[in-house]
């Protein structure tokens, strides 16, 4: 969820990435590793039959993240084996979006979209074991990784939002206004120290929203409003530290983490 990397960002994360170059060379090229994602997404979109709808918002969402990711991955014959596990969540956030476009509109299976969802945040916990144990551990890994944790979030907030009101979007939004708060102060660029509390804070934003979209769970409004109360502290708590920084560096002319931001480059959430 969304957290932070050297420091991972509110969707958050660790330290994860590129694999070393293999010795005998990738077998299987990174457009064709994304292609078949592509694939996996339009399956996805049939077997949990979103509607019309949510079958064209779903495709779009596969065409984009394909273009994304191209452009993201443009440097690399191959993706790292943390990648896969990150690009199998890539697709199921993406029939999340189908499910969720179909909700919007009277349709859509609930509990096929909380088993899609949960499958997600699940392996949220696999990628970065992966990258470690393999030793592919880097910077664009965990960004990787943020970004689709953050869209997650947003899409969720998105479907909560529906029933308990537009200031659930506030979850989901909150990590790209920092973004876009970073593109004009760079110093909210720079990297923040390692936190369990920032990794814990975003865990809980994903898992609550899944909750409330269950419609089960007693409460699940007031549940909602402590997550996003969590997020808000969390993110004023980097945000007060980040500033006491850029002051100690001069009101911010470190150069740390303030170079232009591009696609999958880190920042500091």
């Amino acid at each position: 969820m969304t957290r932070p990397m050297t420091a991972p960002g509110p969707v958050g994360v660790g330290w994860r990435a590129a694999a070393p170059p293999s010795r005998s060379g990738p077998r299987v090229g990174r457009g064709v590793e994304l292609a078949i994602a592509s694939a996996a997404q339009v399956v996805l979109l049939v077997v949990v039959r979103p509607g019309l709808a949510g079958l064209a918002v779903g495709v779009g969402y596969a065409l984009a993240a394909w273009a994304v990711l191209s452009v993201a991955f443009r440097r690399r014959r191959a993706l790292a084996p943390a990648d896969h596990v990150t690009l199998t969540r890539v697709v199921l956030t993406g029939g999340v979006t189908a499910l969720v476009t179909a909700h919007l509109l009277g349709g859509g299976h609930t509990w096929t979209l909380v088993a899609v969802a949960s499958t997600a945040l699940v392996l949220d916990g696999v990628d970065g074991r992966v990258a470690r144990r393999t030793g592919t551990a880097s910077r664009f890994g965990a960004r990787f990784d943020m970004e689709v944790d953050a869209f997650l979030v947003l899409v969720l907030s998105v479907h909560v939002a529906w029933t308990a009101g537009a200031w659930v979007l506030t979850i989901g939004a909150m990590r790209y206004v920092f973004g876009a708060a970073a593109r004009v102060a760079p110093w909210l660029r720079a990297d923040l120290r390692p936190s369990l509390a920032r990794k814990a804070v975003a865990v809980v934003q994903g898992v609550t929203l899944v909750a409330a979209a269950s419609g089960v769970v007693p409460y699940a409004e007031a549940l909602v409003a402590a997550a996003l109360a969590l997020l808000l502290w969390s993110f004023g708590r980097d945000v007060a530290w980040l500033s006491r920084r850029a002051w100690s560096f001069k009101r911010g002319r470190s150069t740390d983490g303030a170079g232009r931001p591009s696609v999958l480059d880190p920042v500091a959430r």
